[in-house]
């Protein structure tokens, strides 16, 4: 099955703009990094996304918890009140979300990382 992530966006651009929210708005109530929020918006990095972020995204968006899931999938996404269907594993979807998150984590260790090793050159040379 493809994956609709242009629609994903879409659906998420027409909402934020309805609600007069910004990317870090959005980011903030649906707990989700920014930089992910602004991939998926933007659709520029197409990855695997934990079905918890797109769950998140939803709720935070007044949407049934499975909307952007659905429109990934190409389904026609529930009605708020409809009951979840569980299609995912809860500590799976989970576990993807605290990966991803320990990814991002690690990448701006890395970069800090990189920056420290210039200033403690920059102040070794000018002893």
């Amino acid at each position: 099955m493809s994956e609709d992530w242009a629609a994903v966006a879409k659906a998420i651009n027409e909402r934020v703009n309805e609600l007069g929210w910004r990317q870090r708005e959005l980011a903030e109530r649906s707990n989700v990094s920014q930089a992910i929020v602004r991939e998926i918006q933007h659709h520029v990095v197409e990855r695997r996304r934990s079905a918890r972020t797109l769950e998140s995204l939803s709720i935070a968006l007044g949407w049934h918890p499975q909307h952007l899931l659905f429109l990934l999938q190409g389904r026609k996404p529930s009605e708020a009140d409809e009951p979840i269907s569980d299609t995912a594993d809860t500590v799976w979807s989970r576990l993807d979300s605290l990966e991803q998150r320990m990814e991002e984590i690690t990448e701006r260790l890395d970069d800090l990382k990189g920056d420290l090793a210039t200033v403690i050159e920059h102040v070794r040379k000018n002893r």
